[in-house]
């Protein structure tokens, strides 16, 4: 049986994850993912009962009740490092005895969704509309530090974008995670556009964004705009879809990612306002999940 040492299952003095502080007992089945930490009082807004509120750095999470479903709403921050911690220390809280530190003889599977906002990409992904990342192609390079990341990515769309891209070595390699199939059917309907998404490792130059210094590929977004496989197209950039979707399939749970686009980087269209009107995909979600 696989014992998990101190300096690797980091447990605090009052039996909750490292990070999260959570506590085993306090994390759902569902789990609806935010960026912000503030998003998470807007998501329980809507629940029927309150269970746990707990908040670290980042990291707030409420546990509750929504028409008879528990579920836990957690942020996790921006970029993939940070979904990096938190879908291992979800992993942790559901399949890691924290008493004995070994693996838990049966699988717990964990149903988490995202929710977030991106960049539209496509003519047809304007301000206000909701894209759900059937796979999205990591720029980050997280889930190359895993073994068993051929296993879970579509490898032969990996080669057709890096050969579209002409892609520069200096640069981490790209992998392409898939969302759960299923998943997908169960949220996005048909008030969601169904595309590739790419995840970002920054904001600015890696999704390019030019204000005071150039980036190394002009053309990057015209690249990326133009890209096509399997007859679909890239619809936004975002910053987590993938860490998310390659981690939970290594880990054995079910992920995907929704976002409504906030900016149209192909008509140059920005929603400052946004924050009002996300709450309709938040709804959605919590009907779906």
């Amino acid at each position: 049986m696989k014992t998990f040492p101190e300096s690797e299952l980091i447990i605090n003095a009052d039996g909750s994850c490292f990070h999260l502080h959570l506590k085993p007992e306090q994390l759902a089945d569902k789990v609806v993912l935010v960026g912000d930490p503030a998003r998470v009082n807007t998501v329980a807004a809507h629940f029927d009962s309150i269970e746990c509120e707990v908040s670290s750095r980042e990291f707030h999470t409420i546990t509750g009740t929504y028409k008879g479903k528990r579920i836990t709403a957690q942020s996790h921050g921006i970029g993939c490092d940070n979904i990096d911690i938190v879908m291992n220390e979800l992993d942790t809280l559901a399949n890691i005895d924290y008493n004995t530190r070994t693996e838990k003889p049966e699988h717990r599977t964990l149903t988490c969704v995202r929710i977030g906002t991106c960049g539209g990409l496509q003519p047809y992904t304007p301000t206000g509309c909701f894209v759900a990342s059937v796979k999205s192609i990591g720029f980050d390079g997280l889930l190359n530090f895993y073994a068993g990341r051929n296993e879970v990515c579509d490898l032969k769309l990996e080669e057709a974008f890096k050969k579209h891209m002409q892609w520069n070595p200096l640069l981490a390699a790209p992998y392409v995670a898939q969302a759960d199939p299923e998943l997908i059917n169960q949220i996005a309907g048909e008030d969601m556009v169904r595309g590739y998404t790419i995840a970002c490792g920054g904001f600015y130059g890696p999704q390019g964004r030019i204000l005071r210094a150039d980036i190394a590929d002009p053309k990057q977004n015209e690249k990326v705009e133009s890209f096509e496989y399997d007859g679909m197209k890239i619809c936004n950039f975002e910053m987590e879809s993938s860490a998310l979707a390659g981690l939970a399939s290594l880990l054995g749970h079910r992920a995907m990612t929704c976002c409504m686009v906030i900016a149209n980087r192909y008509a140059h269209k920005m929603n400052t306002e946004y924050k009002n009107s996300i709450d309709t995909l938040i709804k959605i979600v919590l009907d779906r999940i």
